[in-house]
C-alpha cells in the first residue's frame, strides 16, 4: 500500500487513478445493485432512524448521509450532491427530506448511467461533471452536499471555491470526509480559507468505525464475488473492512473522519 499512497500524493496521478477505478468498480458491482460506495455510520446507542423496508439493508451507509444532510433543513430547497457515486444517498435524501430538486453529479459516466437507470424518484436527476469545474451557473443551489469524496480531488481549494460559487448567499455546505493525521492541518487551513462560516463540526471517527464493522461481512462477500484476486487487497482497503489498514488506522487515530456544516458568507 506504500506505493499506492505515494501515487495518490500526486494530484494528476490521483485523479487518473480514481477516474478509471470508479467506472471499473461500477461495471463489476452493478449487477448486485450496489448503490452506496461510502463508508457507514452508527452511534452508541444505535441511531435507529425509521427506514422503508427496501432501505434497511443499507442502513449503516444511509445513516452517514442522514447525519450529514440533516445538519440543515432541506425542505423545499434546491440541492446539489457533488460526487454522488451510485446514487443511494441521493435517492434516500430526495425521498425523505423533501427537497424541491436534488441533483447528483459525478465524474464516472458509467456510474451516472447506473444512477439514471436505478433511481426513479420525483425531483431527482443525475449529471456527469467534475467537482472542480461544476457545470452550473453561480448561485444555483440552496445546499451542496459532499460525502467522503474530497480526498480524491487533486485541487481541494478549487473544489471548495466551486462549491461556494454555486451556492446562494447563506446557502449550506454539508460535508464529511477523512484525512490522515499529518494532512489534517492543511485540511483545516483550506477549510478556514474558503468563503464559508462553520456552524457545526463533529469528529465522527468512532461512529464511522462502528458502521464499517456492521458492513464488513457484506462488503467482504461482494469483494470476493466481484474482484479478481490481484485487486482484492485494494478492494479491502477501499471498502474499509475489518482488518484492513484503513480500518485499523481509523481505530488507532491515524485517520480522522469529520463532519461539518458551513454557510456561505
Amino acid at each position: 500500500m506504500f506505493l499506492i499512497d505515494r501515487l495518490l500524493s500526486h494530484g494528476a496521478i490521483r485523479k487518473a487513478i480514481w477516474k478509471n477505478w470508479y467506472p471499473w468498480l461500477t461495471a463489476k458491482t452493478k449487477r448486485d445493485g450496489v448503490t452506496f460506495l461510502n463508508y457507514a455510520y452508527e452511534t452508541d446507542p444505535p441511531m435507529g432512524i425509521p427506514l422503508a423496508p427496501g432501505d434497511e439493508s443499507d442502513r449503516a451507509c444511509i445513516q452517514l448521509y442522514h447525519h450529514v444532510a440533516t445538519q440543515a433543513d432541506l425542505t423545499g430547497k434546491k440541492v446539489l450532491e457533488i460526487s454522488c457515486g451510485h446514487g443511494g444517498g441521493a435517492s434516500y435524501l430526495a425521498r425523505t427530506l423533501g427537497p424541491a430538486e436534488y441533483v447528483g453529479l459525478d465524474l464516472n459516466p458509467i456510474g451516472i448511467k447506473f444512477c439514471k437507470n436505478h433511481h426513479k424518484v420525483e425531483g431527482l436527476r443525475f449529471v456527469k461533471g467534475d467537482a472542480e469545474n461544476l457545470p452550473f451557473p453561480d448561485a444555483s443551489f440552496d445546499a451542496v452536499i459532499n460525502v467522503e469524496a474530497s480526498h480524491c480531488y487533486p485541487d481541494f481549494p478549487k473544489f471548495l471555491s466551486e462549491a461556494a460559487r454555486v451556492l446562494v448567499p447563506g446557502g449550506h455546505f454539508l460535508y464529511a470526509d477523512f484525512r490522515f493525521a499529518d494532512a489534517c492541518p492543511k485540511w483545516e487551513e483550506d477549510l478556514g480559507n474558503a468563503p464559508f462560516r462553520q456552524t457545526a463540526f463533529k469528529d465522527i471517527s468512532r461512529d464511522v468505525l462502528r458502521g464499517m464493522a456492521i458492513n464488513s461481512a457484506r462488503s467482504t462477500s461482494l469483494l470476493e464475488k466481484n474482484l479478481p484476486k490481484f485487486f482484492k487487497r485494494l478492494g479491502r482497503e477501499f471498502a474499509g473492512v475489518e482488518g484492513s489498514r484503513i480500518y485499523d488506522d481509523l481505530a488507532n487515530g491515524r485517520i480522522s473522519y469529520r463532519s461539518y456544516c458551513f454557510r456561505k458568507s
